[in-house]
């Protein structure tokens, strides 16, 4: 009868007044798709511009440099929030997590729901500043004042600005929301007997990010409305003495440091690295276990390590501002805080390399997507250390060596866990398996594509070639060399893009002719997959 009832409810009932956890949780990763989709868009718009500058838009003429900053800005901004954290993060959680831990809802289940709307509202807002006087914002993702803190520094720092300020506000907001359902649902709605000890390694790393949520974005929630108290209610928080545009003193105030900024801004950003990357480290941990068929190699250790990371996470903000006049002590500190973080990291590299070793491993997409995740991991984080002296972050800092490392071992590597995720719960959700055959040439295309777009930027970085520069500079000798590289890497970003096609056709393929599977096709042993109930609000 009850079924009977929700079948009843209207369609605009069902989709936009639903509390179950599980469509909140599908809600999340769609528009986490509709983000990347956006993201991806405006990536290769930067790489054609990059590689042919003179280029005619049709209508348009060529891309003028604020119009390239403003893809910078956004691109960034869509990647990280929407789709690094609001995934795995956000939606991964609200989908599988309670029923890992043996619960059939959240503890806040209306609390949980209307986090994905207030989030929904942040990407409508950040993506309506391509269409207001000025365009986007042109601060970059990290919003650097003094040029962010004018209200009228020109062109793309207007209304395209506070736009980006109110999406940042609404996103804190949403996810702050979704952290303390998390929260209270793994505190107060574990199955009787399911301890702390007993919990999948995926409860974990979400419990963990969690409670991350709760301090950092809390202070970028705060740092928020002091910029925009700095550009329209005539505060001094990040604005210096005086501020010039194009020679002109727009602003005479008081003392304020821009370097106060950064301090608040990367408190946040070096923590929200493993918020969006502890789900991605939990879900490598859970998967090879499952096909490996074994239990976690030393469990508390793991747990232990989730533990660190999360920790240590917020005592290296400081080594992004080696170059900003940091005390040389005060950078020494930062960078042994660097190297520490990164031994939990290893150890954790290490079990799961014993894991993959230790038996024979049960061949999947999901398996696949998984040590494609685990070789990024590895590949992405070898170049941590580096950056983490001082004194090589001095030459490094900001160039192409820096977008290389982020990428891989963030946006690649995060981007493949969130893979794995969809091929192994997709069953969960339509007792239907996403085909093999087209996710294995997804997988390789997407390996090959990601190393061949990030891995020569190494090389661009050690050249000196700076980053959010919208045309390659340089002598002709430089030139000669870098453009090539550059054209390279623009290629291999378009095989990337058109290798998600056969992820794209292989889910709406799937979802009506897919192979028909049992309740467990995995053989799993957590408790989601007992679940037998189709999706219902």
């Amino acid at each position: 009868m009850m079924q009977n009832s929700l079948q009843q409810k209207s369609w605009l009932r069902r989709c936009f007044f639903t509390t179950a956890h599980r469509v909140v949780g599908v809600q999340y990763l769609l528009l986490a798709m509709a983000a990347v989709l956006c993201g991806t868009l405006l990536s290769l718009l930067m790489r054609i511009h990059l590689v042919w500058p003179h280029a005619n838009w049709p209508g348009h003429g060529p891309m003028r440099p604020e119009e390239y900053l403003a893809l910078v800005t956004v691109h960034g901004t869509l990647m990280i929030y929407f789709v690094l954290t609001a995934a795995p993060q956000n939606g991964l959680a609200s989908w599988i997590l309670p029923a890992q831990i043996g619960t059939r809802r959240m503890a806040l289940p209306r609390l949980n729901a209307l986090s994905f709307w207030i989030i929904l509202l942040s990407l409508l807002v950040l993506l309506a500043a391509f269409f207001v006087a000025g365009g986007a914002p042109i601060s970059g993702w990290t919003a650097y004042p003094p040029l962010s803190a004018l209200a009228s520094a020109g062109p793309g720092q207007a209304a395209g600005m506070d736009l980006w300020l109110l999406a940042i506000a609404l996103f804190c907001a949403g996810s702050l929301l979704s952290a303390i359902s998390v929260i209270a649902t793994v505190l107060t709605r574990r199955a009787p007997g399911m301890g702390w000890m007993r919990l999948p390694l995926t409860v974990w790393s979400w419990f963990t990010g969690a409670c991350m949520i709760l301090p950092s974005y809390g202070v970028l929630l705060v740092a928020d409305g002091m910029l925009f108290s700095d550009r329209h209610l005539g505060t001094a928080f990040f604005l210096p003495a005086q501020s010039l545009v194009n020679g002109q003193v727009l602003h005479h105030v008081a003392n304020g440091d821009p370097l106060l900024w950064l301090h608040l801004f990367w408190f946040f950003g070096h923590p929200e690295v493993y918020i969006a990357i502890l789900p991605a480290m939990g879900l490598a941990s859970c998967l090879l276990e499952n096909f490996s068929r074994r239990p976690p190699i030393s469990y508390r250790t793991m747990v232990g390590c989730t533990l660190a990371i999360a920790t240590l996470g917020f005592a290296v903000w400081g080594h992004h501002m080696f170059v900003s006049g940091m005390n040389p002590y005060a950078s020494q500190s930062f960078n042994l805080t660097t190297i520490a973080i990164a031994v939990p990291s290893t150890i954790e590299v290490i079990l799961w390399l014993a894991t993959v070793m230790g038996g024979g491993l049960e061949r999947s997409t999901p398996l696949l997507f998984t040590l494609g995740f685990l070789s990024l991991f590895i590949a992405g984080g070898a170049t941590g250390p580096v950056l983490a002296q001082p004194v090589l972050d001095a030459y490094l800092h900001n160039t192409y060596f820096v977008v290389a490392h982020f990428h891989l071992i963030l946006g690649m590597a995060g981007v493949f866990a969130l893979f794995a995720a969809v091929y192994y719960w997709f069953p969960l959700l339509t007792g239907r398996k996403m085909s093999e055959r087209l996710g294995r040439w997804h997988f390789w295309l997407t390996l090959v594509g990601a190393y061949a777009v990030f891995f020569p930027m190494h090389f661009a970085g050690l050249a000196g070639e700076p980053r959010h520069y919208a045309q390659l500079t340089g002598t002709a000798a430089y030139l000669a060399r870098l453009v090539p590289l550059q054209a390279g890497i623009t290629h291999a970003a378009f095989l990337l893009s058109t290798a998600q096609l056969f992820f794209v056709w292989n889910l709406l393929r799937s979802l009506r002719h897919g192979e028909l599977c049992g309740l467990n096709p995995w053989r799993a042993t957590t408790l989601e997959w007992d679940e037998t109930d189709p999706i219902q609000p």
